[in-house]
């Protein structure tokens, strides 16, 4: 859909708009998350350490790249190692920031979505001594790297990055997504746990690299996406404007024909980009342009929660 270009920021003025805009996350966000989750934010890092901790039986939502099959084949019943937690680990944000980022509602789009979304985490992870780093893939390459550390500064660094208004919007070339993953295969050495937030709107190919960092690391694939991306609703004559190539084509959205086919392809790209995710063996988190930021964060912190809590003793 058609989409004013934002307005460009005055480069003296956006240092100040990155802390303005980590102020009001962390009174809006991180205050509201330290009274929910009295500030165990354990979950967020759940790297293996290097000690072997215990032995137990697989419980659902256990991770199946720790189940010991030597074990397992002896007692005739799955068995998962139990690590000791590394304290020593650092958090990466993979982030692609293509053209189509800027799709969604103005002041609320996917890349409003992300820029809020890496700014809550890297301060809550910093926040704890955890060092985080960043790789920013504007479409065509990373353009910019950020080495792991775990001052305030850091993150505000990395906000301004974010706010920072592209130099040229790039049309013409589809984003290639495996690009990033392929980078992030080449600079991340040490287990880390991987945040790699992107729309996946991207030429295909970044489901094995996705895969192979998935088995070096923790990985949490941050799916962004907008309502109108899966369903249009009826209000005439619009423009759609595909965000990578830059090309227009005006549609009528009275046709319920129309709507139909639209909402029949968009399911159809829903169900093999899930199924690429699932492959990949990574956690998922959907954002969503007309989801609450905080409510996204308890989901999230749940399922890791689920995926990495003890089985109850028996009564």
């Amino acid at each position: 859909m058609s989409r004013k270009p934002p307005e460009p920021a005055a480069p003296q003025a956006l240092p100040g708009r990155a802390d303005r805009l980590l102020r009001e996350l962390e009174w809006k966000v991180i205050r509201r998350l330290d009274g929910l989750l009295q500030g165990d934010y354990r979950t967020l890092m759940r790297g293996s350490g290097l000690d072997l901790a215990d032995l137990r039986e697989y419980q659902p939502h256990d991770d199946v790249r720790h189940i010991d099959w030597n074990v397992t084949a002896r007692l005739a019943t799955p068995h998962v190692r139990v690590f000791t937690e590394d304290r020593e680990m650092s958090a990466w944000f993979l982030l692609d920031l293509s053209p189509s980022i800027a799709f969604g509602p103005e002041g609320n789009t996917k890349r409003d979505i992300l820029t809020g979304f890496v700014g809550v985490l890297a301060r809550l992870l910093t926040r704890h001594g955890n060092r985080v780093g960043a790789m920013l893939y504007g479409g065509d390459a990373v353009n910019t790297i950020l080495p792991p550390r775990s001052s305030r500064t850091h993150v505000l660094h990395l906000l301004h990055g974010l706010l920072t208004p592209d130099a040229a919007p790039r049309h013409g070339k589809a984003t290639e997504l495996h690009r990033l993953l392929q980078a992030g295969l080449a600079t991340l050495r040490r287990r880390s746990t991987v945040f790699v937030v992107s729309d996946f709107i991207s030429t295909p190919g970044w489901e094995k690299p996705l895969a192979q960092l998935a088995q070096r690391h923790d990985v949490v694939a941050v799916r962004l996406l907008d309502p109108l991306e899966l369903e249009l609703p009826d209000v005439g004559l619009i423009t759609l404007r595909d965000a990578e190539s830059g090309e227009q084509l005006q549609v009528d959205t009275h046709d319920a024909a129309f709507r139909r086919r639209f909402a029949r392809l968009a399911a159809e790209r829903e169900a093999q980009l899930r199924d690429g995710l699932a492959r990949a063996g990574a956690d998922t988190l959907e954002l969503s342009t007309g989801d609450d930021l905080t409510d996204a964060l308890l989901r999230f912190m749940d399922l890791r929660g689920r995926r990495v809590r003890p089985p109850r003793a028996a009564a």
